[in-house]
């Protein structure tokens, strides 16, 4: 049988996008919210921090007009992501797309890191973004309409080096690999499946390390003369969840300032 012709469904005037990991104050997830919202999205946003992610979504909806909910979640729980993707469904607009933002760090080198560890990692950073996105994808299913965006790393491409080793840069290679194959297998339905890979971003997941004097170091290794932000990748993960995307699946947009070019 011949697959519907795509996108199956209009896009809605007003859609609403689910963010995870959003409540830190100077991280990829909170500055997506706030680019999704000016551009006119309802915004969902997650977080371990209930109180942080309530007071995000009052922001948005004062500032920019739309509605928004934020929900303390942690997304390793299974029953705890079911239940906060049914709330936004049932409280916001027509959910569309999904960043999968929410991720733990770990500068622990392979042959010193602990099975405690790489499952904290792989809890959070694969399994957690696997609960979020099966729940997406079957209200996306109902619309004939999804945008799943992952957020990876170049830590992935390049097998660290970056500031993650071996868990985090194997989880988010995990991603990579997990957007692909939701490219290929959720098309007919309407959806699109696709990654960023930020390379070095002045955000708190580095704890502090990115001082002035590793800035200069930075610097010489970056084609683009500068630092990334955190607007860097918002702008892009906006290009791919909105109307504009809709042909674009199964890619990596490599926002890394030329860091890492293949």
């Amino acid at each position: 049988m011949a697959l519907p012709a795509y996108p199956a469904s209009p896009f809605p005037d007003l859609p609403a996008a689910l963010v995870t990991g959003a409540a830190s104050p100077r991280g990829i997830g909170r500055a997506t919210a706030h680019r999704l919202a000016r551009e006119g999205w309802a915004v969902a946003v997650v977080d371990l921090d209930g109180g942080a992610c309530a007071e995000l979504a009052g922001e948005l909806t004062e500032r920019y007009g739309v509605p928004a909910l934020g929900l303390g979640v942690d997304i390793s729980d299974e029953q705890a992501v079911a239940d906060a993707v049914a709330r936004i469904d049932a409280e916001l607009p027509q959910l569309v797309g999904v960043v999968n933002n929410a991720g733990i760090s770990s500068p622990t080198p392979f042959t010193e890191v602990s099975t405690e560890e790489w499952r904290r990692v792989f809890d959070v950073n694969v399994h957690g973004t696997f609960f979020v996105t099966r729940e997406a994808v079957a209200i996306f299913r109902r619309h004939s309409l999804g945008r799943i965006v992952n957020i990876s790393s170049a830590s992935a491409e390049r097998g660290g080096g970056v500031y993650g080793r071996a868990a985090y840069s194997g989880s988010k290679a995990a991603l990579l690999g997990m957007a692909k194959t939701w490219a290929r297998e959720l098309g007919e339905y309407g959806i699109t499946a696709n990654s960023v890979a930020p390379g070095s971003i002045d955000t708190d997941i580095m704890g502090g390390r990115l001082t002035d004097e590793r800035k200069q170091v930075l610097l010489q290794e970056l084609p683009v003369g500068r630092v990334g932000t955190v607007d860097d990748v918002a702008g892009a993960v906006h290009y791919l969840l909105g109307r504009d995307g809709g042909y674009l699946t199964g890619v990596t947009l490599d926002v890394n300032g030329g860091s890492h070019i293949h």
